[in-house]
């Protein structure tokens, strides 16, 4: 009998990259986030950012900003509207998401819809100048700044970290089905520095 068990898959596993001898960008993929998408119902903004914050501990961010606590992230993608993201909550983060909001948004679980990066590395602002249309200076993005954007014609998201080894840090989102379009312009982009994959992608 055919063992027809799913299991899950990284959209960046298998891909191949060409790198100096160098580590001027370093990436590990995020396949161990939940994620969903949270749109808030009219008239219930102030409902939401209460809810959250007595379910979660966060403040709700307003406009392009990321907040976290603890395991759980909101970033702001747009008008009204959040990427969320969980740590340790699992396949379940969205149902526990729809349980905490009730009736003030709406929530869709994008787990298996987006794949991310996290970037960094002391050539990582030199690399994303080349594939992205953004100042990435460090006055001009500051931590908790978030962007949606494109990435060599790719869709994608990405928000500022705390910097790592005197090196900015950034998590890039985009579509699944489009991640390796972003993987082979980020690491072609990345190649005379030195492109490093900080962990087992599988």
């Amino acid at each position: 009998m055919t063992d027809e068990t799913l299991s899950a898959h990284s959209p960046f596993a298998g891909l191949a990259f060409s790198s100096a001898p160098y580590r001027g960008v370093r990436v590990a993929a995020r396949d161990e986030l939940a994620i969903a998408t949270v749109l808030v119902r009219k008239g219930s903004l102030a409902a939401l950012t209460q809810r959250l914050r007595e379910r979660f501990g966060i403040e709700l961010p307003h406009g392009p900003r990321r907040a976290a606590a603890g395991a759980v992230a909101f970033a702001g993608i747009g008008p009204h509207a959040w990427l969320a993201s969980s740590e340790k909550h699992g396949h379940g983060f969205a149902r526990l998401l729809k349980e905490a909001v009730g009736d003030a948004a709406s929530v869709a679980d994008q787990s298996s819809g987006y794949a991310i990066l996290r970037v960094t590395g002391p050539k990582l602002r030199e690399t994303l100048a080349k594939i992205l249309p953004l100042d990435l200076h460090p006055r001009c993005f500051v931590r908790g700044d978030v962007a949606s954007t494109t990435a060599s014609h790719v869709g994608a998201t990405l928000w500022r970290l705390e910097d790592a080894d005197d090196s900015p840090v950034f998590e890039i989102a985009v579509f699944r089905s489009l991640a390796a379009s972003f993987w082979h312009a980020l690491t072609d982009s990345a190649a005379e520095f030195g492109f490093v994959s900080e962990q087992a992608i599988s």
